[in-house]
């Protein structure tokens, strides 16, 4: 046990005090700081178009939309001004100097004909907004001619009332769907990146110490089990400590404005994280859940990586090795984002049991209500004795990977690891 904990604080250390953990750490927390105020980012640099001042020249043929656009317009006091343009000069070079826009009406007032014309069309906000008046004034003035009374519109219009209601006690409500999505979505993402970053960076770790010697000097003093057993929790806690500042960053910079002050909760979030703040209760259960369906898929492809890991010799065939994990993990992946929207589908129900699956899958199903505690039980169960299982495997092929410097293929490899290990029991 002593062995092992030294291994683990030796692994610790020279990760945690390396450049690459803190340019990583540093990347990552930055990439969260900027998802997490986006839009406030996008805000500064760039002016809102709802509020910007814009102004229009209006070439009407029809004679009467300009009158009602100008209207509509001064009584909703918008930032949108029109100017009545004489046709004869649309074709002066200034014009675009002085106006913001070109609107163009020909027909008839109930059907008219618009064309908007600018020197870039790629902001959106205005031709959507005259388009929308320029339609509402049309159909106000066919209603106005077919003599039906504003009433008998309204009461047309009326819309019914529809309500959703689960008739399972158990389901979830639209506000807890929000938030088991959100943190599916986030379970999802540091299960991926932490079995490509952290895996990899195991079963590279395990490659140098055998390619450089190191590894016949480090079996004399601990068993190649001990080390196995020091690497993995000793990268994990490497982990947990990244994702642990990561997470205090993204707290208070989403607690916290671009001006330091703590934002409303209407208004500066999505729906989404407003339901998260209310029903505290309901995301630190989902959250727990989340953490264990972490640390257990964690081990479970650390001890992967690592057996993997002890089967190369050169530090360049580790992501040939890795590359069957990654791939489990990518099809977990895109398993996940497609039962997002359909959690009760066969396939999620079917993979959410296999081990290399379950923790992302099972996860969401259990998140999003579609099941029971039972089933939640039961992945539990099966991933530990999946860990269990692959550790005594992984035991046995590290003890003998660990000693082989040839080169083969997957299977072949494992099998020689196997022997050796016997071999070395059997002295």
């Amino acid at each position: 046990m002593r062995n092992i904990g030294l291994v683990l604080w030796h692994t610790f250390y020279t990760k945690v005090v390396s450049k690459t953990f803190f340019f990583t750490s540093f990347f990552m927390i930055l990439f969260m700081s900027i998802i997490l105020n986006i839009e406030a980012i996008l805000d500064f640099f760039d002016d809102d178009p709802e509020t910007s001042v814009y102004s229009v020249a209006v070439v009407d043929e029809t004679e009467e939309v300009f009158g009602e656009l100008e209207h509509v317009f001064d009584q909703r006091d918008e930032t949108i001004h029109f100017e009545q343009y004489d046709s004869s000069r649309v074709s002066d070079e200034e014009v675009y100097d002085r106006y913001d826009a070109m609107l163009f009406i020909e027909g008839t007032v109930d059907h008219p004909v618009a064309h908007y014309e600018a020197p870039s069309i790629n902001q959106s906000y205005l031709p959507r907004v005259l388009e929308s008046e320029i339609q509402s004034i049309a159909e106000e003035k066919r209603i106005e001619q077919s003599g039906i009374s504003e009433e008998v519109i309204e009461n047309i219009a009326q819309p019914i009332t529809f309500s959703l209601e689960a008739s399972d006690d158990n389901a979830r409500s639209e506000a807890e769907l929000d938030q088991a999505r959100f943190f599916v979505y986030i379970l999802l993402f540091v299960i991926y990146f932490t079995v490509l970053f952290l895996g990899n960076m195991i079963a590279s770790e395990v490659a140098t110490e055998k390619s450089s010697r190191v590894m016949e000097l480090l079996i004399t003093s601990t068993s190649p089990a001990q080390q196995m057993f020091g690497k993995i929790l000793g990268v994990g806690l490497v982990g947990l400590t990244q994702y642990s500042i990561i997470f205090l960053v993204a707290l208070v910079t989403f607690g916290m404005g671009m001006d330091g002050s703590l934002p409303q909760v209407s208004g500066n979030v999505g729906q989404a994280e407003q339901d998260m703040i209310q029903e505290a209760s309901f995301s630190i259960e989902l959250f727990l859940l989340a953490f264990v369906y972490f640390v257990l898929g964690y081990f479970l492809y650390a001890t992967l990586a690592a057996m993997l890991g002890s089967l190369v010799t050169r530090i360049e065939d580790v992501g040939l090795a890795v590359g069957p994990m990654n791939m489990l993990v990518i099809l977990a992946l895109l398993i996940s984002m497609f039962s997002l929207g359909n959690p009760s589908a066969t396939i999620t129900t079917v993979t959410s049991y296999i081990p290399f699956f379950t923790p992302m899958i099972m996860f969401l199903r259990v998140g999003m209500g579609e099941a029971s505690s039972f089933e939640m039980i039961l992945s539990f169960v099966l991933l530990f004795i999946s860990i269990a299982i692959l550790m005594v495997i992984a035991t046995r092929v590290y003890r003998g990977g660990v000693l082989l410097y040839s080169q083969g293929r997957l299977i072949e490899m494992i099998k020689r690891a196997l022997i050796v290990t016997n071999r070395e029991k059997d002295n």
